[in-house]
């Protein structure tokens, strides 16, 4: 009887848990925030090889120190582990702009949420890469002065301070993650105004140099406007905290500025063939802003109709893109701002003698059966106008396929809203 009651008490407690991780909510599409006092900083390391030498930094003013010890065991946390506090700090953003009471640094998740958001995959392997960067994201030990009050010089913490992994035993498949935060991380998150939005796109960029300078380049150039943000080279080697020599390391911004692919950010370098050649940082939003200004003052009124037999429904193409980017005042919409309604099927319009669409007259033919094949119930038209407005926003987005790229905007926004059709 003492067996059988004991057994019933663990499958209690088994069923109580797995009911508390499975009933979580769904934060795999939160919107991104960074932790802005670790953006500009040399936390973590960028190369995945393991590394145990420390980083020692001290500003050139010297009022801000940072120095971070390896686990020998572990190495040192990457920049790449830090996709997952990236994650965490919108987590609990999350939370905060829903209204959750008592927040606090203990964090329950979903594995699977988190690592599709941070695009990892789902994989065992990506599990396993998984509980590897929480290892080193424990062990990895910071000291530092930021934030530090009257009664302390400095903080030393881990990134996490534990973390347990709940699966089934037999499956072996996960039912869900408790990460306890370190009070540094979660008092300066909890501040709102120590986080910045930051692209999905960010999660793509393949070099731990290029995630490092997408995030300096946003903390100082997010709220400097076309002016944007100049920095010397031999400072941006000090600030990442790089191990490799200068020369190296000044070949690859030289690389990164030349490619020029970073989400959000402009790269330009300035001086590249002097001693001391410096990166201006410029939000790509403002570049666009400052381009369409430009374009609609130098755009001709639009011809009056004539009886020479011209095509009157033809239109100048610099006349389009203006009218394109005059839509684009809908997409500009705070990452706070209230979800959209999900666009419903609307009945044709009349657009043309044979009854056609505009996106049926606009796209490939077989493109546009494959969209109404894999995403139907859409009003395509819609969508469309609000896919040519984020162009207008965004030009240096323009597609080299239209058809192709419009495709892939309907796919996103069916995965987001086919729930709710």
């Amino acid at each position: 009887m003492e067996i059988e009651g004991e057994l019933k008490t663990a499958l209690k407690e088994r069923k109580v848990q797995f009911e508390m991780f499975f009933t979580l909510p769904d934060f795999s599409d939160i919107s991104l925030r960074d932790y802005q006092e670790t953006m500009q900083r040399p936390f973590f390391s960028l190369s995945k090889r393991k590394r145990i030498k420390p980083i020692d930094y001290t500003s050139p003013d010297k009022s801000v120190s940072v120095h971070v010890s390896p686990n020998p065991a572990y190495g040192m946390a990457t920049i790449w582990d830090a996709d997952i506090m990236i994650y965490l700090a919108s987590h609990l953003n999350e939370l905060r702009e829903r209204g959750a009471n008592d927040l606090s640094p203990v964090i329950r998740l979903q594995p699977g949420d988190l690592l599709k958001r941070i695009c990892w995959g789902t994989s065992g392997r990506a599990y396993e890469r998984l509980v590897n960067a929480l290892d080193r994201l424990q062990a990895t030990t910071i000291k530092t002065n930021i934030r530090a009050s009257a009664k302390s010089r400095e903080t030393t913490f881990s990134w996490i301070d534990s973390y347990t992994h709940l699966v089934d035993e037999r499956t072996q498949r996960s039912l869900g993650m408790e990460i306890t935060l370190s009070k540094w991380f979660f008092d300066g998150v909890m501040d709102k105004r120590n986080v910045l939005s930051i692209s999905p796109l960010y999660f793509e960029i393949t070099s731990g140099l290029g995630k490092w300078l997408y995030r300096a380049s946003r903390k100082h150039a997010g709220g400097n406007g076309a002016d944007g943000f100049t920095i010397g080279f031999e400072t941006l080697h000090q600030k990442s905290g790089s191990e490799s020599l200068y020369p190296v390391f000044k070949r690859k911004l030289l690389d990164l500025a030349r490619a020029n692919d970073l989400p959000d950010i402009s790269l330009e370098v300035i001086d590249g063939d002097g001693a001391r050649p410096k990166m201006k940082m410029v939000m790509r939003r403002h570049l666009g802003e400052r381009a369409r200004t430009r374009r609609q003052a130098a755009l001709p009124s639009p011809a009056l109709p004539t009886d020479d037999g011209a095509d009157q429904d033809m239109v100048d193409p610099r006349l389009a893109l203006g009218m394109i980017s005059s839509l684009s005042r809908e997409l500009r919409v705070g990452a706070d701002a209230p979800p959209r309604r999900p666009i419903r099927t609307a009945p044709q319009r009349r657009s043309d003698p044979a009854g056609r669409t505009t996106a049926s007259r606009m796209l490939d033919a077989e493109i546009y059966s494959a969209i109404r094949a894999d995403f139907p119930g859409w009003d395509y038209d819609e969508l469309m106008r609000r896919f040519d407005a984020f162009l207008g926003a965004n030009p240096s987005e323009l597609p080299r396929n239209y058809s192709k790229r419009f495709y892939g905007f309907v796919k996103e926004h069916h995965r987001r809203n086919k729930y709710r059709l």
